[in-house]
């Protein structure tokens, strides 16, 4: 077990609102931060959707009191002093922007406490991109959760050359603590595991239906009947949020673009970003 024992999440995301619901879930004393209080107020819908969703999935003790238990553990603020102020571990999940993610970590540094341990959930930017921003590179970084993670419940641990290992140790071990398959990452990887496998099959999604092959559902179909995979492509990325692989094709090669282009003129425009808006590229209830 590990000696962390109040967790702030930063960020109230698809991603971040989960990683902030199963840490409560297990126990641990959360506080959720975000930007604003209109920001939070519209998260505060997302956690009550987690606790339905993992009532519906039978999550061991859901249905018994846990997962309504999980929401008196968690505290929303839109201050991020007062949010870290007794933090053992900040877990950092907002927007893929280099940027906007090393202004954040300037001014954490300046904020917590000494003894807290710095983890980013990008899926993208490597630590080293991030850790000269935080001032305690020995105490920064990552730890990688997939979405949905009280399914798909594992934990990318992958530090730097700076990370102590204690501290590396420390978030392995935080890891289990709340129920995720901790998976250490012995070298910096761009995309980790997970995303090394993922992002190249999402896009050769992309790049079949953008170019007028086969249609995403018929895409999917293949994937499905000729693997015995359970999701397909678009499933996925619907899961996931269009706006995530939107914002990482973005930043990519002229082909990376121009399918960050069609995601755009196709389905982002039109308010289409997946399963938390209703509808991607299948529509829900």
């Amino acid at each position: 077990m590990s000696n962390i024992t109040h967790v702030t999440v930063l960020g109230t995301g698809v991603l971040g609102s989960q990683i902030a619901f199963q840490t409560a879930f297990s126990g641990f004393q959360v506080t959720a931060y975000d930007i604003s209080d209109d920001v939070i107020a519209a998260a505060e819908a997302r956690f009550d959707a987690l606790v339905t969703a993992y009532k519906e999935d039978g999550v061991a003790g859901a249905s018994e009191g846990k997962a309504d238990e999980a929401l008196s553990r968690i505290r929303f603020s839109s201050d991020l002093a007062e949010a870290v102020a007794d933090a053992d571990l900040v877990i950092e999940a907002i927007p893929e922007v280099l940027s906007i993610k090393q202004d954040t970590y300037r001014k954490l540094g300046e904020l917590a406490p000494e003894k807290t341990i710095f983890a980013t959930n990008s899926s993208t930017l490597l630590p080293s991109d991030l850790k000269d921003s935080t001032g305690r590179p020995a105490k920064f970084l990552a730890l990688h959760f997939a979405n949905r993670v009280w399914k798909f419940n594992t934990a990318e641990v992958m530090g730097t050359a700076d990370t102590d290992p204690a501290v590396f140790d420390e978030v392995v071990a935080f890891a289990g603590d709340i129920g995720m398959v901790p998976i250490p990452v012995h070298k910096e990887k761009s995309g980790y595991v997970l995303n090394s496998l993922l992002v190249p099959f999402l896009n050769a999604g992309f790049t079949l239906a953008a170019g007028g092959f086969a249609e995403p559902k018929d895409i999917d179909n293949v994937w499905r009947i000729g693997t015995g995979a359970p999701m397909g492509p678009f499933q996925i990325t619907d899961i996931i949020g269009l706006t995530t692989p939107y914002n990482i094709l973005a930043h990519g090669g002229e082909k990376d673009q121009t399918l960050a282009a069609w995601l755009k003129s196709e389905y982002i425009d039109h308010g289409k970003l997946g399963v938390a808006t209703g509808e991607g590229f299948y529509t829900y209830n």
